[in-house]
């Protein structure tokens, strides 16, 4: 994510050459690059809430990723998001699940792996387990819903093109909602489109949800309308669903029932956590992550104020001062200069 906001940046403030220069500069005087990174050595021993794993007696949940690699004619990158993944499958290993992960096609499918990643998702990729359950990923038309308690649709934009109208998407869901948990997460919930409840009408009908919303995809990409075959926002709530819209790049984990959804990366904790709370557990206790604290100050400062995301800031036992940082770019992209002044104090308070 750091990479495309930095480069969307760039492309929006070099319109004009002053601009541009000025840009540039901004960019520049925030420092992302100089923050400190996640330990990409990490394994599962490190991550604390794992040692109090519990034994897997209780199922297996499915993970499902796009085999969509690229769209627009090639010229984009699709594929599904590392971190939604990862990050999931941790908190499900860690509270007594087994975990499997399909696509479409089967076989490897295509990883987007931005910069802004933590130690679990490290500790996903160094893993043997995940790497061979990546290596060759169950094709969905095999898959039997009855061995399975939940399902997790892994987000990443390669899901608007494979996860639609899927019939063996479909064929899952419908089996597991009554009686387990269907969770999305960003773009995952695209997979929700398209199904007919038992009566005939949209399975959408009236539930409250989210997914990425209108205005994260089209900041990332202006114009996006003419590359994707919708914009999930409006093809949910175009099937009668009540969207939940909380500020961009914040997380927001909706529970309707069995059915829990995430609007973004950021969200990808809440939603795995929520699913394990509907399969009746309450999750193992887990110590936030810095990147976890910086959105609940961002929240904070969204909903009450500098002043009183200062003094939670000065509660906390951690922040991402690059996460805050990259709010600040963000608000300064959309031309919100006091945001922006006022998100870089709280970074570097």
């Amino acid at each position: 994510m750091w990479k495309k906001i930095r480069a969307a940046a760039i492309a929006l403030l070099g319109a004009v050459v002053l601009l541009a220069l000025a840009g540039w500069a901004y960019v520049d005087s925030l420092a992302l690059q100089r923050e400190p990174v996640a330990n990409t050595a990490s394994v599962a021993a490190d991550l604390e809430f794992l040692q109090r794993r519990i034994p897997p007696t209780r199922g297996r949940i499915l993970a499902v990723v796009t085999s969509t690699a690229h769209f627009d004619n090639g010229r984009r990158k699709a594929g599904y998001e590392l971190t939604e993944l990862s990050r999931a499958y941790w908190v499900f290993l860690a509270n007594g699940y087994e975990v499997d992960i399909a696509s479409p096609r089967g076989g490897e499918p295509p990883m987007v792996k931005d910069d802004d990643l933590v130690d679990a998702d490290y500790a996903f990729l160094n893993d043997a387990d995940a790497r061979v359950k990546l290596a060759a990923t169950l094709p969905l038309a095999r898959i039997d819903p009855a061995r399975y308690a939940a399902v997790y649709f892994v987000g990443g934009k390669g899901a608007m093109f494979d996860f639609v109208g899927n019939a063996d998407i479909q064929r899952i869901v419908r089996e597991l909602l009554p009686r387990g948990a269907v969770g999305a997460v960003c773009h995952g919930p695209a997979a929700l489109l398209d199904m007919t409840a038992a009566d005939g009408r949209p399975l959408l009908q009236g539930r409250r949800l989210t997914a990425f919303s209108n205005a994260e995809e089209l900041f990332l990409i202006e114009d996006a309308r003419a590359h994707f075959p919708f914009l999930l926002q409006e093809a949910l709530a175009a099937q009668g669903a009540v969207f939940v819209e909380a500020p961009m790049y914040l997380e927001n984990t909706v529970s309707d029932g069995r059915l829990i959804t995430g609007q973004n990366p950021w969200s990808s904790w809440g939603v795995a956590e929520a699913m394990v709370r509907a399969l009746g557990h309450e999750p193992v206790a887990r110590t936030l992550t810095a990147e976890e604290y910086s959105v609940r100050l961002l929240a904070t400062y969204h909903g009450s104020g500098l002043a009183a995301a200062l003094a939670q800031k000065r509660e906390l036992p951690r922040s991402d001062k690059r996460l805050l940082l990259m709010h600040a770019l963000v608000a300064a992209m959309r031309w919100e200069p006091m945001h922006a002044y006022r998100l870089q104090k709280l970074a570097r308070a």
